[in-house]
């Protein structure tokens, strides 16, 4: 444990105290966003990526460690475990340096080397061996060979025993730890990625023509490529290998192996060591580079995937508002929703505005009358099929109405896919999956993280290559950015659905559908102690979760704050000294901030902790998320081919990828800043420019109808 925490204070730059104290938390059960907003005192404040990353590097510390434990085990029962040989295991924290160390002690399988041995070539290679040792100059290999011929052991001729006395070196040098360290460095700084398209694939027949020729060094190919490369190979489209120089290589190996001035034994050494490098080094090492590669592609995009996904989770909520939600379509008609202002589904029906005039006429009345009777404040359509038809057509109906609803076309990625879930039946058994679509719709403009969280991630439409990565780490990184957002902005206990319950710190599923359960037979929650009446919901559960959720209109005004109830006492002694009631400290912003902190620092709870509690005393129950602001598409500008160059649109973004990011302008085909378009100056990061859901001013450049694809500069 010490040594463990030594490393990762050492590799992340941090307090060894306040790393120990982090996994001490970890090993109670505490989450990463607990931990970050209520134990800073023991921490030192660490924030939710240093917590992540102590956590994520301490289980690999953790991996190497057992490896090491098994390694060590392993060789001590071969009887060859040295003092120098165990120390060099248990120093060892990187996982490829401790498997070539490993690797001559390793059960193999039957070797050319092991059947060269079994002939009784063994003492052949070593006497060769200590002639290279001896620099010796006056010898004859062949006729040394001769002695070792035996026809029983299928040794027929003295080339055969020269051959079986090279496949024994060959093994051995390509054991050796220090040869595998060095070329693997040298590979990996010097490689050059190469990639052609195969024959069967005529010029311009494919999707990755960029390909066709393609050459760049490993250290300068970006995530995105080397995903592109292998799933280019795996679909058997390209061909990829990495190519070196061969002629350093070759002259690195002989400077290191071959001591002796015999031109037979020098020829004998560069012959060995050209099959050692080209059968037994050389693939292994490409393999692990071009595996080093593959973890660092999926970290980096995964990561890409994760902050979209944080930026489209906490967009800003429109508010809970009585809602009118739209699913447009053609043929089969607008699917309509009205929702209430806490998202409780009211009403459906279908209407068809550009079947004809009749028919548009009609769908006009029925919406007039949906927006007067429940006092509609918000209109959302689906930006699917018909989108901006049906926008026109709410505007033409907005244009007989006074109070007009704010109206905003939503980003319906992932909505048919919720719709069709067992967990949207089970909510809405007897709706038809059109309209639970339309549902999804008007809620995730009311709040989208209460809404999305409900989707797989990877249903949303944020990531790239995400069928590329390692799905386990993706899955977990995902997780964890949901669990980060929920925690973030707090979840209302008596509206929260099972699923937000779920990410909430310490709920699990089952004590989420309990918490369910208990509201619908028992009523709103009128205080956060109720929780402890929950079923499964112990005491450190509740510790884990009371903070995160919130209780509007309840009984303690502090229930609706993220001061967590192991505080209330300060925050009531603070009240008392400031001569107030609970409901009125946040009008006394002006005396919070005069207030002397320090009157009130215990053992439990320190300067950040009280920090933290005047903080969230003077905005009581605030969502932390952004105002709220959407897009307003182009009057007349509805299908790529009515772009041009030069047009000036406004747009959201979808997607921000390691090239650049994609915006929605109207015309259901994003288009793509490239990241040379986003600024007159270097971009290294698309991220430090655009978010997604943000809206943006662009420029079309671009557009290729028949590929359907637009090219974007970002406007200031």
């Amino acid at each position: 444990m010490l040594e463990l925490v030594a490393i990762l204070a050492k590799e992340l730059a941090l307090n060894p105290k306040n790393v120990t104290s982090a996994l001490e938390l970890f090993a109670e059960g505490a989450t990463v966003p607990f931990i970050a907003r209520y134990r800073k005192e023991r921490t030192g404040g660490l924030d939710e990526i240093q917590l992540r990353e102590i956590s994520d590097r301490h289980t690999y510390l953790s991996e190497i460690q057992k490896r090491k434990e098994t390694i060590l085990s392993a060789i001590a029962q071969q009887e060859k475990l040295t003092p120098e040989l165990q120390k060099a295991i248990e120093s060892c924290w990187l996982k490829n340096e401790l498997e070539d160390i490993y690797l001559p002690y390793k059960p193999k399988r039957r070797t050319r080397a092991t059947q060269a041995r079994e002939k009784g070539l063994e003492p052949f290679a070593e006497w060769i061996k200590s002639l290279n040792q001896k620099n010796a100059s006056a010898v004859s290999l062949t006729q040394e060979a001769e002695k070792y011929i035996d026809v029983e052991k299928e040794v027929n001729t003295a080339q055969e025993a020269l051959k079986g006395a090279a496949d024994i070196l060959a093994e051995e040098v390509a054991e050796k730890s220090e040869l595998r360290a060095y070329l693997r460095d040298y590979l990996a700084k010097q490689g050059v990625f190469t990639s052609k398209i195969k024959k069967d694939y005529p010029e311009g027949s494919t999707k990755y023509e960029m390909y066709r020729d393609y050459q760049i060094k490993v250290t300068k190919i970006a995530p995105h490529n080397i995903l592109a490369l292998f799933r280019g190979e795996a679909e058997k489209v390209l061909s990829v290998d990495i190519s070196y120089d061969e002629e350093f290589v070759k002259s690195y190996l002989e400077s290191q192996e071959i001591r002796s001035k015999s031109p037979e034994v020098r020829q004998f050494y560069r012959e060995m060591l050209a099959d050692a490098f080209k059968r037994l080094i050389k693939n292994s090492l490409i393999t692990e580079i071009r595996s080093d590669l593959k973890i660092y592609a999926d970290r980096e995009s995964i990561g890409t995937f994760a902050e979209n996904l944080r930026n489209l989770l906490l967009s800003p909520p429109a508010g809970m508002k009585p809602t009118l939600a739209i699913d447009p379509g053609f043929r089969t008609g607008c699917k309509v929703s009205v929702l209430d202002e806490t998202g409780k589904f009211i009403k459906y029906c279908a209407i068809f505005p550009h079947t004809g005039e009749g028919k548009r006429q009609e769908a006009g009345r029925i919406v007039r009358e949906l927006i007067e009777i429940y006092q509609i404040e918000l209109i959302a359509i689906g930006n699917g099929t018909a989108s901006r038809e049906t926008d026109r057509f709410i505007d033409e109906v907005l244009t007989k109405i006074s109070q007009k609803p704010v109206k905003v076309i939503v980003n319906e990625s992932g909505a048919s896919i919720y719709s069709a879930s067992p967990l949207a039946i089970a909510e809405f058994p007897d709706l038809d999956v059109t309209v639970r679509g339309a549902i999804s719709i008007g809620r995730r403009l009311q709040d989208p993280l209460a809404e999305l969280v409900k989707i797989d991630p990877k249903s949303i439409g944020v990531g790239q290559y995400q069928h590329d990565v390692e799905q386990k780490l993706l899955k977990q990184k995902l997780a964890e950015t949901v669990e980060s957002c929920v925690n973030y902005v707090g979840v209302d206990l008596n509206m929260a659905s099972q699923e937000l319950l779920t990410f909430v710190s310490g709920i699990t599923p089952a004590i989420a559908k309990n918490i369910i359960a208990y509201r619908n037979k028992n009523g709103v929650f009128k205080n956060r102690r109720q929780l402890l009446k929950v079923a499964k919901l112990g005491q450190k559960s509740y510790e884990l979760a009371a903070g995160f959720l919130r209780i509007r209109n309840g009984e303690n005004p502090l229930d609706n704050t993220a001061v967590h109830p192991e505080s209330y006492k300060i925050v009531e002694a603070i009240a008392t000294d400031l001569d107030l009631s609970l409901t009125e400290i946040d009008r006394a912003r002006d005396r919070l901030d005069r207030l002397s902190l320090h009157r009130y620092i215990s053992d439990t709870i320190g300067l950040p902790t009280l920090q933290d509690i005047v903080s969230e005393l003077k905005k009581p129950g605030r969502d932390p998320r952004d105002r709220f602001q959407y897009a307003t598409f182009k009057e007349g500008i509805n299908e790529i081919n009515d772009l041009k160059p030069g047009m000036e649109l406004e747009g959201t973004v979808t997607n921000v990828a390691n090239f650049g990011a994609f915006v929605d302008v109207g015309v259901h085909q994003d288009g793509l800043i490239h990241i040379s378009k986003m600024s007159d100056r270097f971009v290294e990061d698309p991220k430090t420019i655009v978010k997604v859901g943000q809206v943006v001013k662009v420029q079309i450049l671009e557009v290729n109808i028949q590929l359907k694809r637009i090219s974007l500069a970002l406007n200031y």
